[in-house]
């Protein structure tokens, strides 16, 4: 995987994982310069492609391998963003052999080892209008952390949670 920094108008934040002096990626999080929010997870199986897109126009896509696992519409992003809208929740997190490089994200969520894992931890992303919070109704664990992207409205929500 060729990850490169992110152009002009554009953001990148990633989620990482502490393994000594290793910051290993699991997630990252691309807001594009038209406005469409994409959630990648990089996998050892190079097939294997998880990730969801949310369109300026409000289309939502939950991907993997390259085929629709959901498809909905939400709210658009142009105008007034009202609330908050989920993008999706990804477990299954390890250190699969991607380094992450912080000088090419404008945000690193550093976790702790034996927070995520293969079966015990959870990242879930959302966007939110300025002033709100993320719905809680989906409550699949302990909030362990949370990070809160404020470049561009909605702003990007990235929370951590624990399963066990």
């Amino acid at each position: 995987m060729k990850l490169q920094a992110a152009i002009s108008g554009e953001y990148l934040y990633a989620v990482a994982i502490r393994d000594g002096s290793n910051l290993w990626l699991t997630l990252w999080v691309r807001r594009s310069r038209k406005g469409d929010v994409f959630v990648l997870v990089p996998r050892a199986e190079r097939k294997w492609t998880p990730h969801a897109s949310y369109h300026v126009d409000g289309t939502l896509h939950v991907k993997s391998y390259n085929r629709v696992s959901a498809s909905t519409k939400r709210q658009a992003l142009t105008g007034t963003f009202k609330g908050t809208e989920n993008l999706c929740c990804f477990g299954g997190h390890d250190t699969n052999g991607e380094i992450c490089d912080p000088a090419i994200f404008a945000g690193v969520v550093e976790v702790a080892p034996g927070v995520l894992g293969p079966h015990h931890g959870a990242i879930c992303i959302d966007l939110v209008e300025p002033q709100c919070d993320p719905l809680t109704a989906f409550t699949p664990g302990k909030i362990v952390q949370r990070q809160v992207f404020c470049d561009s409205s909605p702003f990007v929500v990235i929370t951590i949670w624990s399963l066990s």
